[in-house]
């Protein structure tokens, strides 16, 4: 687990959604999380969490983290155990990832097919009834 480094608005901190950004210190973080603070650095040596650190080695946790932290303390209530918790987040993150992956294959087939479609109308190449054989040729009236 590598914890995200930050070194100001040059690392490109200000351009994150607010969300990720790491803004909270430990103290503020547990509290808005309602847990101690000693439970986050838990959290953190167990792989539920993954602070951002300032060029000191601070932790700062973002919006993101907070929810994190938030569903952590829904499946702990729950009656799940830290490992529980860290398989479940696990899970969680790769349905997140095979569905952003599937809707990017979906977005493609689409865009293969339209293609695909728009080929066709290129090959088809309107024929007059002279040009037919004789045995597609409509049938004059009168015969």
């Amino acid at each position: 687990m590598t914890a995200r480094r930050l070194s100001g608005p040059a690392s490109g901190e200000s351009e994150r959604p607010a969300s990720s950004r790491a803004v909270y210190v430990i103290s503020v973080a547990a509290e808005l999380a309602g847990v101690h603070p000693q439970t986050l650095r838990i959290y953190e040596r167990r792989g539920l969490l993954d602070p951002a650190r300032t060029g000191a080695g601070s932790r700062r946790y973002s919006e993101d983290d907070i929810a994190q932290l938030r569903r952590i303390q829904e499946l702990t209530n729950a009656g799940v155990n830290l490992e529980g918790v860290r398989r479940i987040l696990a899970l969680a993150e790769e349905n997140d990832r095979l569905r952003a992956e599937l809707a990017r294959v979906r977005t493609e087939a689409r865009e293969a097919i339209d293609r695909t479609h728009r080929q066709y109308r290129r090959d088809l190449v309107p024929v007059s009834k002279s040009q037919l054989p004789a045995r597609w040729r409509p049938a004059r009236p009168g015969r």
